[in-house]
Parts: structure tokens; sequence; C-alpha cells
């Protein structure tokens, strides 16, 4: 059936197209009116080629594909030089691209905000805060020769901001220990054997051969200590130095070098000519061979000097053992300085009994059935050692029982015959470096460890070091006064100041009056900013003649600083100033060095000098009846007290406790 044909007029066209555009504007006011499309459809044709124009060439982006080249380039270029220094160099290029970028901002920080109102820093405490941070964790991401770096600079710290002094307290916690295959590695190649050949020992159980730790009883930023206990029964500790070492010495000396160089001419300050005879130092620490002979040489001088032969003890160093990077020395037990309250605490051992391997004696040996079975367990964090605490009691809470007095007055002599008699001084004598033993007379044997640090005295210049001690306590100011100007420094004062670490109430007291000068009246900013300057200055007045300056003072300051540390840490049991002041002065008597007439002239001066030390035995003991009775903490708190007064003049906060937790 076909369907009806329907067709619109023009008339109907028109009203149903005007009523559709009503209706849309109605249901979408803001939409475009449409049309309807009346033409007739016309099929799409291409474009002719002549109506199209000339054609444009297409673009290429060469910059852009030249700069994304040379991007690659870079990038595998760094990988390259960073798996290569990675690989060959221990990281050495890596560690110092860093320390010179790290320098050069802190270099600007201080350049740009070391002033009254910083411009980019809330305070100038908040510009130490976090530069202070920045190089606590550039020296601890770089490890090694960094460490050392740190920790003598945190020994230092009593006269830094407390910004640095928080910081650097960390320098002291125990270093990362190496894997037992870079020992290993460490022996072989100094040996050209393994350690079982070397120490002739078995990490299988042979009960006939020896057996050593493969995990570190203890690790430093330059070594690590592995017990092992040779054939013979004989317990020796193996000093290893870190394999990554001896690829970074070098490296890092050098940029030590260069970041002093040009913090000496951008701040004015006369410090590059010490970094000479510092990194002669450091480099000898690394050498083992060096520490042998170091340890050697004080057992002897120990071992010559009646007043200390009984008291100190160097252990013993196996020379067929050691090398370049390896070191091996009798075993000590002990307790560590710093362990106060197992020092202290009452005596478990029975009467006339001294405390294991006392003054040389054999160790008990241990169970061989316990040793074989662990070794056979082949674990590679093994504790073949024995504990040997039997002299803590069977509750575990007896101590050696000695008295600090002892012990302090033990340390202060044998580090003040070094100085003043002998010439050869240990700078490195921090609580991890002593270990304290109990006699069977019931007395504390101190025993000394890791010799690597030392300087010589010659002895024109001990004897002047003498004189001078011996000046700061008779407040003889012109001899004073002759030798530091001999030695090429401007202030006499603060530099007695700065060796007594207490004030110089001898001197003329015009560095304090120096300091106060124009202060008055200003804020504290201001204040503070302009006391850090003078502080500077008295540094460029001690250092003023570089060429005079004895650079031993450096390692020098750093034993006098640590001894008292070691004596305020204990409660200042013993008057330091008066113990070193006698030795200064006996020394004098006693050397060997000068004629029988200057010694007999000395032994006159010497008669007299001990009456003078009756007036610092009055300033001690006053200073033990105020603690006795919770007024104060001692002579060395008291004197810590006077030097932070001296010390704010200069806009530093002193903070002393170094060796604290």
């Amino acid at each position: 059936m076909n369907r009806p044909a329907f067709g619109l007029c023009a008339h109907c066209l028109k009203s149903s197209k005007t009523s559709s555009i009503l209706s849309q504007k109605r249901l979408f006011p803001h939409l475009p009116p449409r049309s309807l499309q009346t033409k007739q459809f016309q099929p799409f044709a291409l474009p002719s080629p002549s109506s199209l124009g000339k054609p444009a060439p297409a673009k290429d982006y060469r910059r852009t594909r030249r700069w994304f080249r040379r991007l690659i380039y870079l990038a595998l270029g760094t990988g390259a030089l960073y798996g290569v220094d990675r690989q060959f160099y221990a990281s050495s290029i890596t560690r110092s691209t860093r320390t010179f970028a790290l320098g050069l901002i802190v270099a600007l920080d201080y350049k740009i905000n070391f002033r009254p109102n910083p411009p980019l820093a809330a305070s100038i405490p908040a510009l130490h805060a976090r530069n202070a941070e920045r190089l606590a964790n550039l020296l601890q991401s770089n490890g090694g020769l960094y460490l050392k770096i740190g920790q003598a600079i945190a020994m230092q710290s009593a006269v830094l901001p407390p910004e640095f002094q928080k910081m650097f307290a960390k320098m002291f916690d125990d270093a990362p220990q190496n894997d037992w295959k870079d020992v290993e590695q460490v022996i072989r190649e100094d040996f050209g054997k393994s350690p079982e050949e070397v120490f002739g020992v078995s990490f299988s159980g042979d009960p006939n051969r020896g057996v050593m730790e493969r995990t570190a009883r203890a690790s430093a930023s330059v070594a690590q200590v592995h017990w092992a206990r040779l054939q013979d029964g004989t317990e020796v500790a193996v000093k290893v130095q870190k394999r990554e070492i001896a690829h970074q010495v070098g490296w890092d000396l050098w940029s030590f070098k260069v970041v002093t160089k040009i913090y000496t001419y951008w701040f004015d300050l006369p410090l590059y000519s010490l970094v000479p005879f510092i990194t002669e130092r450091l480099m000898l620490e690394t050498d083992f061979v060096n520490e042998a002979d170091n340890a050697e040489r004080m057992g002897q001088l120990v071992a010559g000097e009646p007043r200390l032969r009984d008291k100190v003890y160097v252990p013993k160093v196996y020379r067929d053992l050691s090398s370049t990077r390896v070191m091996t020395a009798e075993w000590i037990e002990g307790v560590r300085l710093w362990d106060k309250e197992h020092l202290t605490k009452p005596w478990e051992g029975r009467w006339r009994q001294g405390s294991p391997g006392c003054h040389g004696a054999a160790l008990d040996p241990p169970r061989q059935e316990e040793v074989t079975e662990i070794v056979r367990s082949n674990l590679i964090d093994e504790r073949l050692k024995p504990d040997r605490d039997w002299w803590k009691g069977r509750d575990g809470q007896g101590g050696l029982g000695l008295s600090l007095k002892d012990v302090m007055t033990t340390m202060i002599d044998l580090f003040s015959a070094q100085m003043f008699l002998w010439g050869w001084v240990h700078c490195d004598p921090h609580p991890g470096n002593i270990f304290i033993r109990r006699l069977p007379s019931g007395k504390p044997e101190l025993v000394l460890i890791d010799h690597g640090l030392y300087v010589h005295m010659k002895p024109d210049f001990r004897h002047q070091y003498c004189l001078f001690w011996k000046s700061l306590m008779t407040f003889d100011n012109k001899t004073l006064g002759e030798i530091v100007h001999g030695w090429g420094i401007n202030n006499a004062d603060i530099f007695a100041s700065a060796t007594l670490m207490r004030p110089y109430t001898g001197g003329d007291n015009s560095t304090s009056a120096e300091i106060r000068k124009g202060l008055t009246g200003k804020e504290q900013q201001e204040r503070a900013y302009e006391m850090q300057q003078k502080m500077r200055k008295g540094i460029k007045d001690i250092l003023a003649d570089e060429k005079k300056w004895p650079q031993e003072l450096i390692f020098i300051g750093r034993n006098l600083r640590i001894v008292q540390g070691n004596n305020q840490f204990l409660g200042s049991p013993v008057n330091r100033i008066k113990i070193t002041g006698n030795w200064a002065s006996r020394s004098l008597v006693d050397s060997p060095d000068l004629s029988l007439s200057q010694r007999f002239k000395n032994l006159g001066n010497h008669l007299l000098f001990k009456f003078v030390l009756f007036g610092s035995d009055v300033y001690f003991y006053a200073a033990k009846v105020k603690q006795f009775f919770g007024a104060g903490g001692g002579m060395e708190d008291d004197m810590e007290l006077q030097m932070k007064k001296i010390a704010k003049d200069f806009g530093v906060e002193l903070n002393h406790g170094v060796f604290e937790g």
C-alpha cells in the first residue's frame, strides 16, 4: 500500500522554522540559534595543488635536539665518572665535590648574613644552627678522615657557638664497620696471605688452631678492631684500617687544604699556615707502623720512669703480625674511663687480687668446646671472647672499687710527663682510649691505647713550655711575655687564659677591658656581633707571627683540653693545675738535656715554687668544701663559670660537657 505524500507550502515552512527558533531560545537561552539547512547537499572535494600556494619546510627543532643530546652526554658522563669514582677511588671525587659545594654555601651564608640584623636569617644563632647542621651532616656522610676532623672540632667546641656544640657531640658515636670481605682483602693485600695463614686461626673449628671474630668489637673513623686468640693462646686486638681510607686520604686532605685556603683569604684569618702541620699529623695517623713506633717508645719511657712504671701500662705490639694498615697488639680487658659507676662500685673479687689482665697477667682461656661449637655454626657475627666479668660479683653490681682521685692523678701525671719531661705527647687521650684496671694492691692501673696521633717537642721548646707554665703559676708576667712574644703571640693575657682554661688573673686584664670598650647601651644582637668580631681579632693576635708560632701548640692544647674535660667529668677529684705546674717546674730539674749547673739552679727555684703552689691548694680545697655542701661542682666547675663570664664578653657560650652521655 502506498503511503500518502506530504508536502509543506512555503508559508508553513516559514512558520515551522520560526516556531523552532523560538522554542530553542526558551529552552537554551545561552546557546546560539540554529537554522535549517535549505541548500542542496554537495559532496566534499579536495583542493587543487595550485590553490594551496608554495609549500613551507617542516620544522626540525635543531636547537632542542642539540641540547637534548648534550644533556644525554652529560648524564652518561656523570654516571660513568660516578661509577669509576665509586669503584676505583672509594667515592673520593664525589666526597670532594660535596665538600667544595657545601663549603661555598656556608661561606656565602656567613658572608651575607653575619651581621647584627641578618637579611636572610632570623638571627645570628639561627645562622649558626643551620650551618652547624650542614657541616655535621657533611662530616658524617663523608666519614673516614672527615669524622676525625669533626672529632677535633668537637673537642674544641667549648669555644664555638652552642649550636655547633650540640651538633658536633654526635661525632663521638661509633662509626659503621666494614664487612668481613673488606677486612680480609686488606689483610691479603698487606701480607699476601689469608687471615687464617697470617694469624694461625681457623673458621671451621679446628681445635689445633686459633680463632678470630669476624665482627668488629669496636669501629672508629679510620679502623676497626677484631678480637683473636692465636695458636699459642695469646689474645690480641687486630686493628684493621678500613679499605677505602687508602684511596680517600689524599683527596680528603687536599680538599681540607683548598677549603682552608679559601676561608683564610675570604675571612682574613691566619689559618692556612697551620694546615701543612695538621695534614702531616693526620696522614701519619693512617700509618700503623708509625703507631707501633709510638706505642713502643711510650712503653719504654713509662718503664723508665719510677713514678709511673707501676701505674701505667702500654699494650705490647706484635710486629710480625703488623703492617702499614694492620696492627696487632695485646688484648686489653678493663673499664673505660667514662664508666664512673663500675670504676667506683665495691670490689667483689678476692683480697690482693687484680682485675683481668692487670699489668700483663695472663688471661683465663675460653672453654674450647664452646668455642668449637660456635665456630662450626659458621655465624659471621659470632662472639668467641669470654666475658670475664666475675669481678662484678654474682649479682653483677660490683665494680673495681677505685678512688677517682687516684685515677685522675695517674692520668695527669702521665700526660704531664709526656709534655714536660719526655717531649712525646699523646694528642688523643679521650675516654675511649683509656682503660682502667685494678692492681692487686687496690690501686688503679691506667692503660693507654691508640698511639697514632703524637707530637714531638724539641728540647728548647719543651724547656720554654715548662718555664711558661711555671710563670703562669707564679704570675711572672715579664718572663711570660718574653716567652709568648718569642712564639709570635701578641696577646699574652688571652693566651694564658686559653692555656689554663680559666681566667688568668695575674696579667693586666687588658683583654677584658678592650672587649668591653664601646659596647655600653647597644642592642643585644649588635653587641653579640661586635664581641665575636673582637674574638676574631684575639685569634689573629695569638697567631700574629705565623713563622714563629710553634705549631705543636695546636695538639698540646688539644691534649690539655681533653684532660681537663676528663677531670671535670669525674667530678674534679684533683687539682689539675697544681699537678701540671708541679711537673713543669720539676722537669726543669730532671731534664737530661740541661747541664748540671742549670739543673741545680732550677732545683732551688723548684723548692721556692712548691711554696707558691700552696695558694692553688687553698683554692682547690675551698672548692671541695663547697662541693661537699652542695654549693658547687668542684674546682673545674668553678673555673668554668669564671671562663663563661669572660667568654660571654666574646659572644661565646662555653659548654664543657663533651663526654656526658
